[in-house]
């Protein structure tokens, strides 16, 4: 995939991220917008990192010299590539956890509808 195709992807996973996190309607906006920076920057750490693991990866093509000269820089791409995976992944968790809290619906809430 081109470099111009992923920056694009990424471009409609954030759009879609912010669509998902205005259905949050008792969240403050400062949240969301952190949440959004915080998205935004581990897919364009992640996607910074497999660029250069793609290039590496050319250079290190059947050169076992290149192997281990390289060897411990590609392991940090893949490590930076991780911790931005498990960032989404923590994001994830938490705006479940929000969405659940939104759709609870408090024994108060119940009376007062029943009372008006």
């Amino acid at each position: 995939m081109s470099i111009q195709k992923k920056l694009s992807n990424n471009e409609k996973k954030i759009l879609d991220f912010a669509d998902l996190l205005d259905s949050l309607s008792n969240t403050a906006d400062k949240k969301k917008l952190l949440w959004k920076d915080a998205y935004q920057n581990a897919l364009e750490d992640r996607e910074s990192a497999s660029i250069l693991v793609d290039d590496l990866l050319l250079q290190l093509k059947g050169n076992l010299a290149n192997h281990q000269a390289y060897g411990t820089i590609m392991t940090k791409y893949l490590e930076r590539m991780a911790k931005s995976n498990d960032q989404i992944l923590k994001l994830a968790e938490i705006i479940a956890k929000e969405q659940e809290e939104a759709n609870k619906i408090s024994p108060d809430d119940i009376f007062n509808k029943i009372g008006e």
